[in-house]
């Protein structure tokens, strides 16, 4: 008999939850009493959008991301449905630009102005018609730029493609008409060739999202599906459900085997849907009912026992929702792995929480952070529709690292939260950029090099304080020349993914 360790070693064991303290919240927001089970809220490293209750029509507020504290009442809102908007989801590859569906049967793409919004925006760049029943559910693809999923009442999936110069959209690309009830919810692999699908009618289907076509179906009277996930990385599927006698209830699948789930495992008795979030960085699965003040998180592994519970945050306050960070919006100086951002309607509040990884050093943790998905697309709409399928282009989150410098340096005030990923010389003081642009008139009229492209004039220090500042200013110099070393080690392995990317598009087509 082999012996084998009762616990097994995990970085992630010791992960906690911060939430954000009052001043760092956004309070006062008019949160929507909608009672359909979606996250009403979307986030990027600029924005918080989220759904709003309004009479006559449908609005949701669009928050910079800085704009904590007490949101205005009068602040503008976007206001071009004619019903009530029960979904937003912000382009994972252009910041500002979000769609949203509603119950008037469309589904509407909006451009949201680099300042904010400045007075409410009412008129789309595009509106898509297609759906006879209220749409409930949008998702974009994961990879290609312009490719938009919708789902309505009307039982359908609809498949956009917004690369038109049309701004009413009438025709979508392909209607999948496989579901016998309404969908719940929607979730793509890695590359985006496989959309899996769960149903009222309790049954999870994987379907080829190009050619409509079913692949694989289960059903298991053991477990009610609700929610649908994919786990690209470790080749599964996960669903949360309810069980046969009414308790919540997680199960995983083989996405190559629907036909048995993997794993069952009850949780609790209550009645709020789960929703499910997983990071393939980390591999951790994060559970938060709707009603529930508790987020469980748990670690995925491809073999047995397949899932690891860690820990629990605990609040007393309950989350009608939830909205996402992208990786790339994370403050990684601080060890943060994931964020939500809460909706507590007791409160009319959204509350950010960070998932915190202990670390003693405050430097960058490589093991925890590695290359992930960045905001730029893999292929164009048109390539992925012609048959072409691409993995993420990934990035890394090091600071100072030129893969994550999309924002010009007027874009500082709205980034507190992506300002690791500016250049160190956006970071400097006044005084340091203004040592560089420094030029000598002679070499002896009291100018003394300071590094290879820095000059500044020194004058002997009469003050401790003066003798601190010429200090700092050498440190801030020292710090700038090793992030350049650093830069260049990140910017081998992008040139090294991008040789790897270019192999695989090669040998896919």
């Amino acid at each position: 008999m082999t012996w084998r360790p009762q616990y097994r070693s995990s970085k992630f064991r010791h992960v906690f939850g911060k939430a954000a303290t009052k001043e760092n919240c956004y309070d006062g927001v008019p949160i929507t009493r909608s009672v359909q089970d979606n996250h009403f809220c979307a986030v990027n490293p600029y924005f918080v959008a989220v759904i709003t209750e309004c009479a006559g029509g449908g609005a949701f507020l669009v928050i910079p991301i800085h704009h904590t504290g007490k949101v205005d009442p009068h602040l503008p809102r976007v206001c071009g449905h004619r019903a009530n908007v029960l979904d937003v989801k912000w382009d994972p590859f252009d910041d500002f630009c979000i769609a949203s569906c509603s119950e008037d049967c469309t589904v509407k793409i909006w451009d949201i102005p680099q300042q904010g919004l400045l007075k409410d925006l009412t008129t789309p760049r595009k509106e898509l018609q297609g759906h006879s029943r209220r749409v409930g559910l949008i998702e974009w693809h994961p990879t290609a730029r312009n490719v938009l999923f919708s789902t309505a009442y009307d039982y359908k999936v609809m498949v956009w493609n917004l690369d038109t110069t049309d701004k009413l959209v009438k025709n979508p690309v392909r209607t999948i008409c496989l579901h016998a009830d309404v969908v719940l919810s929607m979730s793509f692999n890695t590359d985006g060739s496989r959309l899996a699908t769960s149903c009222k009618d309790r049954k999870i289907r994987v379907i080829d999202p190009r050619s409509g076509v079913l692949l694989q179906e289960a059903s298991c009277k053991s477990h009610k599906a609700n929610k649908v996930l994919y786990l690209g990385n470790v080749k599964m599927l996960l669903s949360t459900g309810n069980s046969r006698w009414n308790q919540r209830q997680i199960a995983l699948w083989d996405q190559e085997d629907l036909s048995v789930p993997v794993l069952e495992e009850d949780l609790d008795g209550s009645s709020g849907v789960l929703f499910p979030f997983y990071d393939p960085d980390t591999h951790m699965l994060y559970l938060a009912g709707k009603g529930d003040g508790n987020i469980r998180y748990y670690e995925i592994s491809p073999e047995k026992p397949y899932v690891q519970f860690l820990m629990e945050y605990r609040s007393t306050f309950p989350q009608k929702g939830m909205g996402l960070m992208p990786k790339r919006g994370l403050d990684v100086h601080t060890c943060e792995v994931f964020r939500f951002y809460r909706l507590v309607t007791t409160k009319s509040l959204i509350e950010p929480l960070s998932m915190i990884v202990p670390r003693r050093s405050e430097s960058y943790q490589e093991d925890i952070y590695p290359m992930t998905a960045g905001c730029e697309a893999a292929m164009t709409a048109d390539e992925w529709f012609t048959g072409l399928d691409k993995g993420p282009v990934l990035i890394s989150l090091k600071p100072s690292s030129e893969l994550l410098e999309t924002t010009p340096v007027k874009a500082l005030g709205i980034m507190p939260h992506t300002k690791q990923s500016l250049n160190a010389s956006n970071l400097l003081p006044r005084a340091s950029l203004e040592c560089r642009e420094a030029k000598p008139s002679s070499e002896d009229n009291g100018w003394t090099s300071v590094s290879n492209r820095c000059e500044a004039f020194i004058s002997p220090p009469k003050t401790e304080r003066e003798l601190l500042q010429l200090f700092y200013q050498q440190q801030d110099e020292i710090r700038r020349l090793r992030e350049e070393l650093n830069q260049k080690e990140v910017r081998i392995k992008q040139l090294e993914l991008e040789i790897r990317n270019v192999r695989n598009s090669l040998g896919a087509s």
